[in-house]
C-alpha cells in the first residue's frame, strides 16, 4: 500500500496592524482601503487559497496606557469586509474574528450565519476571547471578564450560536422557512435568552470554527469546539510535538484525532536567486522592526517610558518595573517574567554584541521560509509527507502585493511536485478543508464513514 501524499494547504492573514507587515514601502496600500483587501483575496483565490482571514481590531492599539502612535489604524469590521469581498471572490473561505466577550450570541450567529448563507457556504468564525480592560471600556458592560473565565463564557456564546444555526429545519431552501421554527431557551450563569432562527443553512451547513490559544487550556477549548487550530508552532519539530499534543486532546474530547485542522502562521519571502536571500530578509526585517518599534518594544516589557534609550545602543541597566507583566503590556507580554526576560535578553545581546533593534528582530520575528520556490518547497515537503499540519496561515510582510511571489512562484513549484492541489476540491469551505459535518450535525457513524479526502491524494 502506497503511502498518501498530502496537500499543503495556504490561508493568508490580512493582518492591518502591528509590525509583521512594512507599511512604508512605496508599494504598499492601505490598512483600510478596500482596494487592498479586495486584491489581496484575489490574489490569494487565484493561487487556490483556502481561506482569508480577518483579525478584529474594537478599539485602537495602546501603547502604557496611550494610544500607539507608530500605529494609529483601526480595522474595519471583519463580517462587514468580507461580505463586501464575498461579491468579488468565489471560491476562497472568508474567515472572520469576532469577539465572545463582546458580542451578543444571537445577533453574532445571525450576523455570521448571513456570511454564510450570502457566500454561498464560505464563512468561518474565529473566535477569540479578549477579557482586557480597555475593550471593556467601549462596551456597555465596562470593565472585562475575569481571564478564567474567558473560555467557559466562549463556550456558552457557541453553544448557543449553534442553537441558532440548528434552529431552522433541514426542509427549509430557497430562502422559505417551511414551518416556523420553534424558539429554544438557554440558561446559564451567563446568559439567559429565549432564540429563535431565521434563516435557512447555507450549503456547509455550518460556519466553520477556528481558534487559536497555545496555553493548555486553549488547546482543551480548540479540542472541544473548533475545527481548524491556527498555532505558533510552524517549524517541523515543535509542529510535530503540537500536531501530537491536539490529536490527543481531540481524542480525549471525543472527536476523531483528525477532526481539527492545524495551520500555522508563518511568513514566506521568495526570491529568484538564493544569493539573494540574505538581502532580502534583512531589508524586510528592518523595515517591519524600525528604530522607534524597537524602543516601543522595550518599553512594553519594562512598563515605562524610556525617551532617552538609543536604539542602537544597549538595554537599560536597570530592570522593569514589576516582576511579572500584567494587562496593560499587551497580548505579546501578558503574565511575562519582565526581569527575568530583561536578564536573559541582555546577556543574549552581550553574547551576540546585539543592539537594541538587533534583539527586537531576533526575538519578535519569524524566522519564516525564505528563499527561491524550490528551496522552500523542499522546505515544505516533510510537511506534506508526514502530515503534522494541514496547512499553513501566511502573514504578507506587503500588502497588498505580498502573496504575488507566493502564487506566481511557490504554488506551481508546489504543484509540479504534487503537493498542492491544481483546483478547489469543492464549493464551500468546509468541503476544501475536508471537513466532516458540524459537531452538532453528526451522528456517531458519520464519525466513523466519514473520511476527510481534500487534503489527500492517493
Amino acid at each position: 500500500m502506497s503511502t498518501p501524499v498530502r496537500r499543503i494547504q495556504f490561508g493568508v492573514f490580512f493582518q492591518g496592524v502591528n509590525s509583521s507587515t512594512v507599511w512604508d514601502a512605496p508599494e504598499s496600500g492601505s490598512q483600510t482601503d478596500f482596494e487592498s483587501f479586495r486584491r489581496l483575496a484575489q490574489t490569494a483565490e487565484r493561487g487556490l487559497f483556502t481561506a482569508f482571514f480577518l483579525g478584529e481590531g474594537l478599539r485602537l492599539r495602546e501603547h502604557l496606557g496611550r494610544l500607539h502612535d507608530l500605529d494609529i489604524a483601526g480595522r474595519p469590521d471583519a463580517i462587514t469586509q468580507l461580505a463586501a469581498l464575498a461579491s468579488v471572490t468565489e471560491r476562497i473561505g472568508l474567515v472572520a474574528t469576532q469577539n465572545t466577550t463582546y458580542n451578543d450570541p444571537i445577533d453574532l450567529a445571525h450576523r455570521l450565519q448571513s456570511l454564510d448563507v450570502l457566500s454561498g457556504g464560505r464563512a468561518a468564525w474565529n473566535v477569540v476571547t479578549t477579557d482586557n480592560a480597555w475593550t471593556g471600556e467601549n462596551f456597555r458592560r465596562g470593565g472585562y471578564l475575569d481571564h478564567a473565565d474567558r473560555y467557559t463564557h466562549a463556550a456558552d456564546v457557541i453553544a448557543i450560536a449553534r442553537r441558532v444555526w440548528d434552529a431552522v429545519p433541514d426542509n427549509a431552501a430557497d430562502g422559505l422557512l417551511a414551518v416556523l421554527p420553534d424558539p429554544f431557551r438557554y440558561d446559564t450563569a451567563y446568559y439567559s435568552v429565549e432564540g429563535r432562527g431565521v434563516l435557512p443553512r447555507s450549503t456547509q451547513g455550518h460556519p466553520v470554527l477556528f481558534q487559536a490559544g497555545d496555553s493548555a487550556e486553549g488547546r482543551d477549548f480548540a479540542a472541544r469546539n473548533a475545527e481548524v487550530i491556527f498555532s505558533a508552532h510552524a517549524q517541523l519539530e515543535p509542529a510535530t510535538e503540537f500536531a501530537a499534543d491536539i490529536r490527543a486532546r481531540t481524542l480525549a474530547a471525543g472527536r476523531p484525532a483528525d477532526d481539527l485542522k492545524i495551520f500555522p502562521g508563518q511568513e514566506f519571502i521568495v526570491v529568484d536567486d538564493a544569493s539573494e536571500t540574505e538581502e532580502k530578509v534583512r531589508w524586510v526585517r528592518e523595515h517591519q522592526i524600525t528604530p522607534q518599534t524597537a524602543v516601543a518594544f522595550v518599553e512594553q516589557l519594562w512598563g515605562a517610558e524610556l525617551p532617552d534609550l538609543d536604539p542602537d545602543g544597549p538595554l537599560p541597566s536597570f530592570d522593569p518595573v514589576q516582576s511579572i507583566t500584567g494587562e496593560t503590556r499587551g497580548a505579546g507580554f501578558r503574565a511575562t517574567k519582565a526581569v527575568e526576560t530583561a536578564r536573559a535578553w541582555r546577556e543574549l545581546s552581550q553574547e551576540r554584541g546585539w543592539s537594541i533593534r538587533d534583539l527586537v528582530i531576533n526575538v519578535s520575528t519569524r524566522r519564516g521560509f525564505a528563499g527561491t520556490a524550490s528551496q522552500i518547497a523542499d522546505e515544505l515537503e516533510p510537511f506534506a509527507r508526514t502530515g503534522v499540519v494541514d496547512g499553513f496561515n501566511i502573514t504578507p510582510w506587503l500588502i497588498p502585493g505580498g502573496l504575488d511571489d507566493i502564487v506566481n512562484k511557490l504554488v506551481p513549484e508546489l504543484q509540479e511536485r504534487g503537493i498542492y492541489w491544481t483546483d478547489y476540491p469543492g464549493d464551500t469551505l468546509r468541503e476544501n478543508l475536508g471537513l466532516r459535518e458540524p459537531l452538532t450535525r453528526r451522528s456517531a457513524a458519520d464519525v466513523v464513514a466519514t473520511v476527510p479526502e481534500a487534503a489527500t491524494v492517493p
